[in-house]
Parts: structure tokens; sequence; C-alpha cells
């Protein structure tokens, strides 16, 4: 599937992967095909026309991020709490209608949320924004249940799709942390009333290459233009990675001695009551 990438040639691969009228976690590089006529427009267009879903990352941290309560300063918590530097937030407050995003997430999202009728999710730091027939559902994020959408996504049979990206863009495999038994990551954002709140955040994501030997069973993939598609299914990944995260809590660390989100989250996560 080499040279200019179409509509119609997106359309023919979503088919020929068998996503078509499927929901979708999507994670992508739009720069990974060579060259797409129309953008990132059309990649949009042409899932929605399949009748799929379109659920994507449209994560905001730091620019909502604030500092840490001292009421709110879990142990185990992958942060140092004394060089805490990156916030941004402090006179911000996030809803669901704004239109900010990571310049990180990528030109598809940024195109998602650019669209009136797009849904978006209620955490502060890592929402997900949704196109398509299902994509109300995605108001069922909340702050402290940051995964919810990909749960749904997994229910209804949905299928997470890499383009251009590797297991390390995976966002479902946080929450498959969860389901193996983790707390997941707390930081801070300002609730409604402009007040810090605790929000869900997941844990460091470079070790996740290390799971695609036991994914690769469930995998289905296809070149379009420059672009490596590889899907799988939401159901599945989920029970498999939790099931590897149990044998071997290490499997999702990411070899770097002075990470430190990793040993916090192998130990477990956050030591929060909730």
């Amino acid at each position: 599937m080499g040279g200019v990438v179409t509509s119609e040639t997106i359309r023919a691969a979503t088919r020929e992967l068998g996503l078509a009228g499927l929901p979708l976690e999507v994670h992508s590089s739009l720069s990974s095909f060579g060259r797409v006529e129309g953008g990132a427009t059309t990649v949009v267009d042409a899932l929605l026309a399949e009748g799929c879903t379109v659920v994507v990352p449209a994560f905001t941290s730091p620019a909502y991020l604030v500092e840490p309560p001292e009421a709110m300063r879990p142990d185990r918590n992958g942060i140092d709490y004394e060089s805490f530097d990156r916030a941004g937030g402090a006179n911000r407050v996030f809803t669901p209608e704004t239109d900010d995003v990571n310049s990180t997430m990528g030109a598809i999202p940024a195109e998602v949320l650019a669209r009136p009728e797009r849904v978006r999710g209620s955490n502060p730091l890592c929402s997900f924004a949704a196109l398509g027939p299902l994509a109300d559902r995605v108001r069922e994020q909340r702050p402290l249940d940051v995964y919810a959408p990909l749960r749904i996504l997994a229910a209804k049979d949905g299928w997470a799709l890499l383009i251009g990206v590797d297991l390390r863009s995976l966002t479902l495999l946080h929450l498959a942390e969860e389901k193996a038994g983790r707390r997941l990551f707390r930081r801070w954002a300002n609730g409604p009333d402009g007040k810090p709140m605790e929000v869900e955040v997941g844990s460091c994501s470079q070790g996740f290459l290390n799971f695609e030997p036991i994914l690769a069973p469930l995998a289905r993939e296809t070149l379009v233009g420059e672009s490596r598609w590889v899907a799988y299914p939401a159901r599945e990944t989920l029970a498999l990675a939790a099931d590897a995260i149990r044998e071997n809590p290490g499997i999702t660390h990411c070899g770097d001695a002075d990470c430190l989100r990793c040993p916090d989250a192998v130990a477990g996560g956050p030591s929060v009551s909730c």
C-alpha cells in the first residue's frame, strides 16, 4: 500500500483488519503514513465512514497539573514530592469543553477535538475524546476513574489500533495494570471549585515493549502507505497482559535505574484508601 494514502486506502485497511463497525482506541502518528491526502481529517473521516467509534487520548498534563497538597501525598506514588516542579495549572480549571491538548498527542487527536460533535471525558490530566456511535460513553470517565472509556471499549468488543506507533503508546496496558491489582498513580489538578483534587494517571510506559511476544498471537497487522498498523482486541489483550503482570510484576519496568515510577508501580502503586 505505498504511495499517497487516500480515504479509500484507510477504509480498505480498516476492513482488512476486521475493524469496521467497532469501537477503536486509536494511538497514532500521522507522519508515519508518508503522505495522506487531506491529512488528519481524512484519517478520522475514513474510520467514521466505516462505522467505527474513534476514541483517542487527549491528555493535557502538565498544563492543568498543580502542586501536591500536603494532605494528598500518598507513599509509593512514583514521585519525589520535594523536587516536584512540573505544575502549570495553578490558575486553570479543566472542562470537557476545552480543545486544549498536548502537542505530543499528535494531529489525529487534535482533529477529533476540533469537531463540535466530539465528546470528551472529565479527567483534567488524562482525558479521552471520541467520535462515532458510542462516543457518549466517554462521559463516564472521572478524575478517579481515568480508564473507564477503555473498560467500556473492552466490554463492547472494541479494539486498540496502533497507527505507526508501538506498544509504548498503548494506554490499554495501564488498565491492565489496574486489572492486575495495582493502584494507579495520583496527581493533582484543580476541580470545578478551583481547589486541588486527586486525579488518576498512568505509570511509566517505556517497558511496555516487553509485552510484544505475549500479545503477538492476538495482533492483526497491515501496512497503510508507510504506516505499520497493528490492532489488538481489547478484552483479550487486557486479560493476557494482566495475567503477565501478576506472574511477573517486573515486566512493566522500563529498565532505567533512575525511573521513579516503575519501582512504585511494580510494588503495587500508591498507598491510598480508595
